[in-house]
């Protein structure tokens, strides 16, 4: 009698799984790297040059440990992080979170929209046509596409963001000081400098992220024997978001602050056209047309996790598998979003720095409060059975609420005084 063996994977079969799984850390990494976290990291840039690229290494293990978590609790309860907090927290605590972050989101989409106007001003195109025609583009390719179609372009999104390489290997880093900036930093205790790095960490690991990672994760249908191919999506995905945010730091600090010692950016265009006397047109263009991928990106994917998030917690059906009549208040939620954010941008003399500057410190504040939740559930047996968290993944995230918090509360008190 012969005995069934159960014959391994091949490298070649284990490389197509991958493929057929990879997606929601890939792309939950790269929109990350939205119009927002673009400012934001120019900002960086352009005033302490290569000051804050240490910034990039703790903001890198803590992103990795928390998309571990979000597709750990998605892939073991079947279930969306706002339908656990709402399952465990109750309606009432849900509302007054998800209202803040409604709020915050809907300021977050308005830059990814005054990222649109910005990149097009740099190629001739006004913000008139622009704006309309990308909200119009992105609304038919969530309602009526299906995921896996709009997971390919998301995939080929994130792959243009590699051009922002391009844009700063143009502006002829000085790599000795890239070095030693990331090695001893100084670190400075005033309100600006504070607030670029809670902008930065909250950019870096936004809050919404965390319901998109889960809820697209569940859309997938990835399942716990998924999980270990999961993991190395979102390995790839943490990778790519922290190499953009630090080329795009270096093009800004190797050209905007040496050159101009702490050039203002006052519009989401700004750093594209600074560095064209520095770094010449096509490192201009270049870094203009990444904006505008991360854009048209984040102006899809967010409003979609905002809708997605808001409607899973009070109860109604959400999804962009779902037709317009099996989920109304998700698409209605979702195209209010995209009229609001794309209506305010088109206002003449509308402040776009300010409301991206202010999003992203929102970001940061509101960040420990979805984190507690997060570290709440899933350390919950009930909710994860035996997958709940290891010792080093608490001691990460608990060390993360404490030190945003502690920069928030140092952040209010530099504004008063």
């Amino acid at each position: 009698m012969i005995a069934n063996v159960t014959k391994k994977p091949t490298l070649w079969k284990k490389m197509l799984i991958f493929f057929s799984l990879v997606g929601p850390g890939v792309i939950t990494g790269s929109v990350d790297n939205d119009a927002g976290g673009i400012t934001t990291y120019s900002v960086a840039g352009a005033l302490y040059g290569y000051n804050l690229l240490w910034t990039l290494i703790p903001a890198f293990i803590v992103l990795l440990i928390i998309q571990e978590m979000n597709a750990r609790m998605g892939v073991v309860t079947g279930k969306g992080l706002a339908d656990l907090i709402r399952e465990n927290a109750g309606v009432k605590v849900t509302f007054f979170i998800f209202l803040g972050l409604l709020l915050a989101d809907i300021s977050n989409t308005m830059t990814e929209f005054a990222g649109v106007a910005g990149s097009m001003q740099i190629f001739h195109v006004h913000k008139i046509i622009a704006v309309p025609l990308s909200a119009l583009a992105v609304w038919i390719l969530v309602v009526k596409g299906t995921y896996r179609f709009a997971e390919k372009i998301f995939l080929i999104f994130s792959v243009a963001l590699l051009s922002y390489i391009v844009s700063a290997l143009m502006g002829k880093p000085d790599w000795t000081d890239i070095g030693a900036a990331m090695i001893h930093p100084k670190v400075e205790m005033n309100f600006n400098y504070v607030s670029t790095v809670i902008g930065l960490i909250g950019t870096t690991i936004a809050p919404w992220m965390q319901f998109y990672m889960q809820s697209s994760v569940i859309e997938k249908g990835l399942k716990v024997e998924d999980y270990k191919y999961t993991i190395i999506d979102i390995i790839v995905g943490c990778v790519a978001t922290i190499v953009v945010a630090f080329f795009i730091i270096v093009a800004c600090g190797s050209t905007l602050f040496v050159n101009g010692h702490g050039t203002q950016i006052t519009d989401a265009k700004d750093a594209a056209l600074a560095l064209k006397p520095f770094a010449g047109a096509l490192a201009s263009q270049v870094f203009a047309f990444g904006l505008f991928v991360a854009s048209i990106f984040s102006a899809t994917i967010l409003p979609v996790a905002t809708a997605f998030y808001v409607c899973e917690a009070f109860g109604f059906e959400a999804g962009i598998e779902k037709k317009w009549k099996e989920a109304p208040q998700f698409y209605w939620l979702y195209t209010v979003i995209l009229i609001i954010s794309a209506g305010i941008i088109l206002i003449p003399n509308a402040p776009l720095i300010e409301i991206t500057l202010w999003s992203q410190r929102i970001n940061g504040i509101l960040l420990p409060v979805i984190l507690i939740c997060m570290m709440i559930l899933v350390n919950n047996p009930e909710v994860m059975g035996k997958h709940t968290n290891k010792l080093f993944n608490n001691i990460i995230g608990w060390a993360t609420i404490v030190i945003l918090v502690i920069l928030s509360l140092i952040l209010v008190v530099l504004s008063v005084f």
